[in-house]
């Protein structure tokens, strides 16, 4: 049965919308009819009653896979009825629909505890660690209410997440529908998908040719360096798949930036056209917050990892921090976790999200010519 937490005491009413609620639904399963059949109605449900501000998911692994859905009211006094609705559709969800697959009996676990160790190298790893010293798993098709921590080191403080959370509400639209409307358990479809939402995304946000290419390039070596002695990230087998994906982008790479470099979204195809509205809007919001000073990043650190998944508790003010006004600056650092997080709501694996990255950024540096007939949209 899923496992349900007490409800934490009702907070002070407020003019504004409640606190988020964060659920973690443990379903070692493809999480598309989670998130079609069960979460798609709660939100449209909750959101035509007024009864929901925002929301949105993400997919993790530690524990075991599972969705972690964020839920926000629409004030303190809706957040009972949010939460009361929200165990019922899971509740009867997970016992009508139950993963069937246990990942403590397959090869998995072990590639889970892979991750586990080169996460949680430290003294973090205790309170995730069983009898065992093996990374513990939560019952499948369980869930459980968790404290709601924004990664403010990662997004530039309060106004930082605050567009984060603004944007992740997109993204997870976006990929419901996609689930809902599109062949993505097809492997073919589901990298063609990413790898146009990933022009879009990083087009829109660093339109000049040589400095996205770059960026590309850097993605694909972050994501090399993260995994180093894993096997996860690739290069030898990248190099041979670039030849044949390649043809097959240039032509739709170029008609994706001609359009979102010139604002004129309007000229893709419908699936990314509104994507890219989106993304373009992103742009400007982030800009904006960043020649306000509104952004505030950690002093002395680089960018926050995109792949770490949890979140840094510290309220803002705990650590030195200082604000970053130079959109040229802020826009990369902001993209990497924008468009990893769309990834990995689609659910593609980090080492195809970083041969996607290889091609694009070679595609994009070569000048390769392509064919009309790319991926489709």
């Amino acid at each position: 049965m899923p496992e349900l937490t007490p409800a934490p005491t009702p907070a002070p009413v407020s003019a504004g919308p409640g606190p988020w609620l964060a659920l973690h639904v443990f379903y070692a399963a493809s999480p598309r009819p989670l998130l079609v059949e069960c979460v798609r109605p709660l939100v449209a449900r909750l959101s035509a009653e007024g009864l929901l501000a925002g929301w949105f998911f993400l997919n993790y692994w530690l524990e075991g896979p599972h969705v972690r859905l964020r839920l926000r009211p629409s004030d303190a006094a809706a957040a009972p009825e949010v939460r009361r609705r929200a165990e019922e559709a899971l509740t009867a969800f997970l016992r009508e629909r139950p993963a069937l697959y246990e990942v403590d009996s397959g090869f998995l676990k072990d590639f889970y505890n892979a991750l586990f160790d080169i996460e949680f190298p430290g003294e973090d790893r205790g309170r995730y660690m069983g009898g065992d010293g093996r990374m513990r798993l939560r019952p499948n098709n369980s869930f459980r209410e968790e404290p709601y921590a924004p990664e403010y080191a990662k997004y530039g403080g309060p106004a930082g997440v605050e567009l984060a959370e603004w944007h992740f509400r997109h993204s997870s639209d976006l990929v419901v529908d996609a689930f809902r409307t599109r062949n993505l358990h097809l492997r073919t479809v589901l990298l063609g998908t990413s790898a146009q939402l990933m022009m879009v995304t990083a087009g829109s946000f660093l339109p000049e040719g040589e400095r996205l290419a770059g960026y590309l390039d850097d993605y694909y070596r972050f994501w090399h360096r993260a995994f180093p002695d894993t096997g996860f990230i690739g290069t030898e087998e990248y190099e041979r798949g670039y030849a044949e994906l390649a043809p097959r982008l240039g032509h739709r790479f170029a008609a994706v930036r001609a359009a979102v470099g010139a604002g004129e979204p309007e000229r893709l195809p419908g699936f990314l056209r509104g994507w890219a509205e989106h993304c373009l809007e992103l742009r400007e919001r982030v800009a904006g917050a960043a020649a306000r000073g509104d952004l505030v990043f950690p002093v002395g650190e680089g960018p926050a990892r995109e792949d770490t998944g949890q979140p840094r508790a510290e309220p803002v003010e705990a650590v030195p921090v200082a604000p970053v006004t130079d959109a040229a600056a802020v826009l990369p650092r902001l993209l990497s976790p924008y468009m990893h997080m769309t990834n990995n709501r689609l659910h593609v694996t980090i080492r195809d999200e970083a041969y996607l990255s290889f091609v694009l950024g070679r595609v994009l540096r070569e000048g390769v010519p392509g064919a009309a007939a790319g991926v489709e949209p």
